[in-house]
């Protein structure tokens, strides 16, 4: 099962309204937990059997991967857009701590640009915009977890 998968199960299970979901497969068990009525605390708990583990070595540089792109919701009221984080993780305003940060208040940004990474199962995912506009808002702190669907930047599209 691979992460596209594992996010797409979180999602599911998001929408579904669960409470909880388990699932064990030959070399893997998720088990999924949604805080029922309080929809804002979702744990995922991923493990690996210790005999289905695979002998390659440890990688010490996260690899980047592309994820899916950020949801993208209008506010009502204004004309502000809110990008949304795809997925549940730690959210990280540069690619590296020595590195600039992606996005910054009041920068332009189009189609495509990253705005930021967020980090799942030790994989870096990118999150692109799917609007143009102006940076108005940064609404996470680098460095914090967050859920999925949570707005992460308010973007003017004008």
């Amino acid at each position: 099962m691979d992460i596209k998968e594992i996010q797409n199960l979180i999602k599911f299970v998001a929408k579904s309204g669960a409470s909880e979901v388990k699932l064990e497969m030959e070399d893997i068990k998720i088990t999924i937990k949604t805080g029922g009525e309080d929809r804002l605390k979702t744990t995922t708990i991923v493990q690996q059997h210790p005999g289905m583990v695979a002998s390659a070595p440890v990688v010490q540089t996260p690899s980047v991967e592309a994820a899916e792109p950020a949801s993208v919701n209008t506010k009502e009221g204004d004309n502000l857009i809110t990008v949304k984080s795809p997925i549940i993780g730690t959210f990280y305003r540069k690619p590296a701590p020595d590195k600039p940060t992606f996005a910054e208040v009041g920068q332009e940004i189009s189609e495509g640009d990253v705005l930021c990474v967020i980090e799942a199962m030790k994989l870096f995912n990118e999150i692109e915009s799917d609007v143009r506009g102006k940076i108005v808002k940064i609404l996470v702190d680098d460095s914090t977890p967050v859920e999925f669907d949570q707005p992460l930047f308010l973007v003017d599209p004008s």
